[in-house]
């Protein structure tokens, strides 16, 4: 893997200085509705960072604003919606369509095919784990497609490393809540890296394990 989180987690300090506001601003203007429509872009590999639309979530339930049942039920059915548009066009229209257009949707080739060489070397156990991996989440879903990974399976790998993401990203802001109301991406973003990079490294000791 070509991409390590930590990087990537840093990497991202300047789309969520740029979107936080906005991000606060959408959700309070639509609640549960535009959780959803923000969790369907960034899970369609579009540049909305769930490390702050979920955070957020976390503390508008803290203020009594959303319910926790229901603004994780948006966020995973958003969630569901984004990953399948992009399997399905992985599926459907293959890695030449997806390699000609990545530039469209501000995707780079070279971390698709990264995630590809990932997926291929590790196995379907790959979907799982990068959805809980900053800022790259959605680009697992391409390769699964290629390999025409069985839907059910997709889907069951899919959700259940999003359920955790989701919740313990929410669960993050509905206790750090003063800090996400302040807009303090610096200390939200660092705990959120040594949350991935905690994932990374447990994911690579038990790939290793499971190769001897």
């Amino acid at each position: 893997m070509q991409i390590p989180a930590f990087a990537l987690a840093i990497g991202a300090l300047g789309i969520f200085k740029l979107t936080y506001s906005t991000i606060m601003q959408f959700i309070t203007a639509y609640g549960y509705l535009g959780i959803f429509a923000l969790m369907t872009l960034e899970n369609a590999s579009l540049p909305i960072p769930s490390e702050v639309v979920l955070p957020a979530i976390g503390f508008f339930v803290k203020s009594g604003q959303l319910n926790f049942a229901l603004a994780l039920g948006a966020a995973l059915l958003g969630n569901l919606v984004g990953i399948m548009i992009d399997y399905y066009i992985a599926y459907y229209l293959g890695k030449d369509f997806v390699y000609r257009h990545a530039r469209t949707f501000h995707i780079k080739e070279s971390w698709i095919k990264s995630f590809e060489e990932w997926f291929a070397r590790n196995g379907d156990f790959t979907v799982f784990v990068s959805r809980m991996m900053p800022v790259v989440r959605g680009l697992i879903s391409f390769p699964a497609g290629f390999a025409l990974m069985p839907k059910g399976k997709f889907i069951a790998y899919s959700m259940l490393g999003t359920l955790i993401w989701d919740v313990v990203l929410i669960a993050f802001g509905y206790q750090v809540g003063v800090y996400v109301a302040a807009g303090n991406i610096a200390y939200t973003l660092a705990l959120i890296a040594v949350f991935a990079i905690a994932l990374y490294a447990l994911y690579k000791l038990a790939a290793a394990r499971t190769r001897k």
